[in-house]
């Protein structure tokens, strides 16, 4: 039986495996403790999902290395149906801050890729 924490939140955590193909798979987390850092939530991400059912080797075992807030509940969502492209410097997750910190909430959704890809796709935003 999982432990509950006391302020455990909900996130939900958008892999991107492709920004040209649109190749996006949604993985929630509960329970998940607000206080540790961004560099241990990933770590718990990419070990959680490669445990999991349903969703293919490719997807588990891509090189994942960043966060970035996509979406906050109440928040306006980007026009981008891949990533929100903007404010980089405000939503992208730092490992060494907490996601308290890094103002990571209750049913915040992140988006969690590869740089060198997003900055490629950034250069040229377009789908195959």
């Amino acid at each position: 039986m999982m432990e509950v924490k006391p302020n455990g939140i909900i996130v939900t955590v958008r892999l991107i495996r492709s920004f040209e193909h649109h190749n996006v798979r949604p993985v929630v987390f509960k329970n998940i403790d607000p206080n540790q850092t961004v560099s241990s939530f990933k770590n718990t991400v990419l070990t959680d999902i490669k445990k999991r059912t349903g969703l293919p080797p490719p997807v588990k075992n891509y090189d994942y290395d960043t966060l970035k807030i996509q979406h906050q509940a109440h928040g306006a969502k980007s026009n981008d149906p891949i990533i929100n492209t903007e404010r980089d410097e405000e939503l992208i997750l730092q490992d060494h801050r907490t996601l308290a910190e890094s103002n990571v909430r209750t049913e915040t959704e992140l988006s969690f890729f590869k740089r060198m890809d997003y900055i490629k796709y950034k250069e040229n935003p377009h789908l195959s």
